[in-house]
């Protein structure tokens, strides 16, 4: 009665308990470790059907079991499910460290690749066994057994330390809280901010108004205070968690060094000259030089902007704030009053137009006219009470996918947003399996009776994680592998996301998704101009701020050598040196909360999200050409790149939609990054 166990439907979340996880887990690996004995001793030529889809099958149990653990401890975070995720992430790894090194599994894809039957195949059968072949090279399958040995502990121990950085974040963000008594130093705070700091603090039996780490709290502050010294204490605290400054046991200076020690290690196991060449094997850019020369161009085109942004804020700093410099900790809340000087408008004026019951419907229309789809609430059993469950229909009324939304911030949650899958669709003797995915945001929740209400950034990064979901979700691919976001390329993942954003730059789109949350008024048109003019308002300060995080990611695992003379702060001292024209203090820690390549699956990869961005910018440039909400344009963006999913190259699918290739001039143009 293992509720992790149950591969007949949705996750039964209310029942699953850390005591099921080591028991579930166990048995399948046991099964499934059985199932590959037999496959192996079998001595009929390997087909699809008697040994890809046994495989397939195994290995989608293991995941469907799996992933709801994985899923509870980022969303509903406890010191039970922690120890019972952490003890069983070793052994989850060491099987799939195994599988890719298995040598013998190794033979018999390449004897199905070198048959008959594999001539016969489908372009993404074809396609997953290419994956498959290439895989086993890069986990280690050739490797002398000594060095498979090794290769394994390495695997285990990244797995140990990734886990740990993501908890010592977590930690040290909840760790930290600021009570203020005396509302005269909150001046400048929206009242729906205040109204969640006051009624925090009555929950912990206090009376004030408490200020966390987390974003709907910390955020506001950095914007809206005109508190400086306020400002300052939050962002030392920010800017220093999880590092030398805090408790010893969440500092992940030494995780850090480990980790890229290791990755350096497996990358030269595996015959590479260093780890931005291992994860560059399966992605679209071709090399480490390609990547560098990329962003340096980037840097080039933006760094005239960044420039410009810059001397304005001084001055504007100087002479209008009356502050003798411009620190690290009033770059928010001095950008926030330039723009509401220069375009007429503030952030929290935008902010009350945009309530979640408005948004999501809004939304929601925006992918019923560009596809033909409905989107319902419907039920599931959730893991908390504020999570909703929707399916999306075609217009004949057949299920296509489902997703849960988890919109709010709260303790036992990881930051940031992100999408992720639950099931995956697939083809079995029963029919099609319906695709499911997790959609979830750090939000503030409803305060004081009223619906939640969102920032417009806020607003973009939900319409960002639903195209993840969209681009799972949509696929019509049948074969588990390349269905969905499986077997994309990394550095095209985030096309189908980043595409999304764009139409919350759209009047036609905004207009039906507003509505002011005391008077129910639309978002004014004259409101909507003023927020288009400030559209890339600091965009040259904004792109050297990720070619700076994407070219230290890749330095760092191309160019640097753990525990070598240099530490991973002076390198990013000297990306910092190259490209930016902000510099902050000398104490900020910024790698130490830098997750995406710690703890997820950027390393060496960061670079994704503007090499993304180059085809999101294009491809939407088709719409712009063709109306926005063309139905006709948005059946072939479905067509082309939601529905081929993993089943063909990034760069084919986006040629087939666009009719070309990529070309940067669209992404220039939409950051503001061209001289008029």
């Amino acid at each position: 009665m293992n509720p992790l166990l149950n591969f007949t439907g949705l996750p039964r979340f209310a029942e699953i308990k850390p005591e099921h996880v080591s028991p579930a887990i166990t048995q399948l690996l046991t099964e499934n470790r059985a199932l590959i004995t037999r496959l192996l001793t079998d001595t009929a030529p390997p087909t699809w059907q008697n040994f890809v889809v046994p495989m397939e099958d195994a290995n989608e149990r293991l995941t469907r079991a799996w992933g709801p653990v994985g899923h509870l401890n980022a969303v509903m975070n406890s010191a039970e499910l922690r120890e019972a995720y952490n003890a069983t992430l070793p052994i989850i790894t060491q099987y799939y460290a195994e599988l890719g090194q298995n040598l013998a599994l190794f033979k018999k894809f390449k004897l199905l690749r070198n048959s008959h039957e594999y001539t016969g195949l489908s372009a993404a059968r074809k396609k997953i066994i290419e994956n498959e072949l290439r895989d086993f090279r890069l986990g280690g399958a050739e490797l002398a057994d000594d060095k498979k040995a090794r290769y394994l502990e390495i695997q285990e121990r990244l797995s140990e330390l990734s886990s740990r950085f993501s908890d010592n974040l977590l930690d040290a963000t909840n760790d930290y809280t600021l009570l203020v008594e005396d509302k005269g130093e909150l001046s400048g705070l929206p009242d729906d901010v205040l109204q969640a700091a006051q009624e925090a603090a009555k929950a912990t039996g206090k009376t004030g108004w408490l200020f966390t780490l987390k974003a709907p709290s910390y955020m506001p502050i950095m914007q809206f205070a005109d508190n400086r010294a306020l400002r300052e204490k939050m962002y030392c605290a920010y800017s220093t968690r999880a590092s030398e400054f805090g408790k010893p046991d969440w500092d992940n200076t030494p995780l850090m060094e480990e980790i890229i020690k290791l990755r350096g290690e497996e990358a030269r196991l595996l015959g590479f000259a260093n780890f931005s060449e291992l994860s560059l094997a399966s992605k679209m850019a071709s090399s480490t030089q390609q990547v560098l020369e990329f962003m340096r161009e980037l840097s080039r085109r933006a760094r005239p902007f960044a420039e410009k942004d810059l001397a304005e804020l001084r001055t504007f700093v100087r002479t209008e704030l009356r502050l003798p410099d411009l620190q690290s900790w009033d770059i928010g809340y001095a950008s926030e009053k330039l723009r509401e000087q220069r375009y007429a408008f503030s952030e929290e004026e935008v902010k009350q137009y945009f309530p979640e019951d408005a948004v999501l419907p809004g939304m929601f229309k925006l992918i019923e006219t560009l596809y033909g789809l409905q989107i319902k609430v419907s039920s599931a059993p959730v893991w908390h009470d504020d999570v909703r469950f929707f399916d999306i229909r075609n217009q004949q009324q057949q299920l296509v996918g489902q997703f849960y939304l988890d919109l709010y911030a709260r303790n036992s949650k990881r930051g940031g947003a992100w999408m992720d899958d639950v099931i995956s669709r697939r083809r079995l003797s029963s029919g099609i399996q319906t695709p499911v995915a997790y959609l979830n945001c750090n939000f503030s929740p409803p305060v004081g009776g009223k619906p939640a209400v969102f920032t417009h950034d806020e607003v973009i990064t939900l319409f960002h994680e639903f195209g993840h979901g969209l681009h799972h979700l949509l696929t019509e691919v049948e074969d588990l592998a390349v269905s969905g976001i499986h077997g994309v390329e990394w550095d095209a993942v985030e096309l189908p996301s980043q595409f999304m954003e764009n139409f919350c730059w759209e009047w036609n789109v905004l207009k039906d998704m507003t509505r002011h949350v005391e008077n129910g008024a639309a978002l004014p048109r004259a409101l909507f101009d003023k927020m288009l003019a400030a559209k890339n308002f600091q965009s040259g300060l904004q792109t050297l701020r990720q070619i700076e995080f994407s070219l230290f990611d890749m330095l760092m695992h191309s160019h640097f050598e753990a525990g070598g003379g240099k530490s991973i702060l002076q390198l990013l001292d000297e990306v910092r040196a190259e490209v930016a024209v902000l510099i902050p203090p000398a104490f900020q820690r910024f790698p130490h909360s830098f997750s995406h390549i710690f703890a997820g699956g950027y390393a060496a990869g960061y670079y994704s999200y503007k090499w993304a961005e180059v085809l999101s910018a294009d491809a939407y440039s088709l719409f712009e050409e063709h109306g926005v909400l063309n139905p006709d344009v948005g059946a072939r963006f479905r067509s082309e790149i939601l529905a081929m999913g993993g089943s063909r190259d990034a760069m084919q699918s986006f040629t087939a939609f666009r009719g070309r290739e990529p070309s940067i001039d669209a992404l220039l143009r939409h950051n503001g990054l061209i001289e008029a």
